[in-house]
C-alpha cells in the first residue's frame, strides 16, 4: 500500500463523563516530526502520544491537537486546611492581645483568608485516562491513515501513467538512435564525394569516422538504466510501504541519465523527446515528495 503524507483525521468520543477529541492533520517532510497541543491537565500523557503515533506514522510533519472535558458534576472539591486556619486565629488573639484591640474574626472571616479554603481537583485514575486517550487516539490516526492510503492509491495511478508515457519517450529515443548514424554517414559521405569529385570514396576512413561519432552519441547505456529506472519504480510503487525516498533517489537518478542524452545528442526529434523525458521526471519527482 502507497501512502501520502498529507492527510486529516478525527476522533470525538465520550467514556465515563470524559469527553475526548483528537484531530491529526499532516503535510511532508523528510522525517517524522509530531508535534502535540494538549490541555494542560494531560501534558504528562505527550510522550505517549507520540508513541502511539509512531506505530501508524513513519514520516511527515504531523500536528495533533487533543481536547478534553470532564461531564461529571463532581470535577473539584473545597478542602480545608485546619492547621492554617489554626496558625492565623493564634496570631489574630497575639496580636489583640499586645495592642489591645478587638478580636472580631469569625469563623466566616478566618474562612477568607488565604489557603483556609481551597478548590482541588478530584483524583483521576491516570491509567485509566490514558486507556480512554489512546483508544481516542487510535482511532484518529486510522481514519488518518485510511485518508493517506486513499490519496496515495491517487498518487500511485497517476505515477504509473506516467511512467508508461515516459517509457514510451525511452522507447522513441532508442529507435531513433540508429537513423542518426546513417544520417550521419550518409551526409559525411556526400560531402567527401563532393569535395573529392569523381575520387574513389575511401571506406575505411569512413567507417572510421562515423565510428568515432557513433562513440560521442551513444545512448544506449542511458537507454539501459533509465528503462531499468522505470520498471524499479513501477515495481516499487506495486509493493507499497513507505518508499518515498527511494523513489526519490531513482528519480534523481533518472534526471541525471536524461540530462546525459541531452547533452549528447545533436538531433532536434531526440533534444526534444529527452526535454518532455527530463519535464515528466521533473512532474514524478514532485509527486514521489508527498509519499511516505
Amino acid at each position: 500500500m502507497i501512502k501520502s503524507m498529507t492527510g486529516f483525521g478525527r476522533c470525538e468520543a465520550v467514556w465515563n463523563n470524559r469527553k475526548f477529541t483528537v484531530e491529526i492533520k499532516a503535510v511532508n517532510h523528510r522525517y517524522l516530526d509530531v508535534n502535540v497541543k494538549m490541555p494542560k491537565t494531560l501534558y504528562f500523557f505527550e510522550s505517549a502520544i507520540r508513541s502511539e503515533l509512531k506505530k501508524y506514522i513513519s514520516r511527515g510533519k504531523v500536528d495533533v491537537f487533543v481536547g478534553y472535558e470532564d461531564l461529571s458534576e463532581k470535577t473539584s472539591a473545597v478542602r480545608y486546611h485546619r492547621e492554617l486556619a489554626g496558625e492565623y486565629l493564634k496570631y489574630l488573639r497575639q496580636i489583640s492581645e499586645e495592642f489591645g484591640l478587638e478580636n472580631d474574626v469569625g469563623a466566616s472571616g478566618l474562612a477568607r483568608f488565604p489557603e483556609v479554603l481551597t478548590m482541588e481537583e478530584t483524583g483521576v485514575d491516570e491509567e485509566e485516562l490514558w486507556k480512554e486517550l489512546q483508544k481516542a487516539a487510535a482511532q484518529a490516526a486510522k481514519v488518518f491513515v485510511d485518508a493517506r492510503a486513499e490519496e496515495g492509491e491517487h498518487l500511485k495511478r497517476d505515477l504509473l501513467e506516467k511512467l508508461d508515457g515516459m517509457l514510451g519517450m525511452v522507447n522513441f529515443i532508442e529507435e531513433r538512435s540508429p537513423q542518426i548514424m546513417a544520417d550521419y554517414r550518409r551526409r559525411l559521405e556526400e560531402r567527401v564525394r563532393e569535395l573529392l569529385s569523381d575520387a574513389a570514396v575511401d571506406e575505411a576512413r569512413l567507417l572510421t569516422e562515423v565510428t568515432v561519432y557513433a562513440d560521442k552519441v551513444c545512448v544506449d547505456e542511458e537507454i539501459v538504466r533509465l528503462r531499468s529506472h522505470i520498471e524499479t519504480t513501477k515495481n516499487t510503487l506495486r509493493e507499497g510501504g513507505a518508499v518515498g525516498r527511494k523513489l526519490d533517489f531513482i528519480a534523481q537518478e533518472m534526471n541525471r541519465e536524461a540530462n546525459t542524452i541531452l547533452s549528447k545528442t545533436s538531433d532536434l526529434e531526440i533534444s526534444n523527446r529527452a526535454i518532455d523525458l527530463k519535464t515528466e521526471i521533473e512532474k514524478v519527482r514532485e509527486q514521489i515528495q508527498n509519499i511516505e
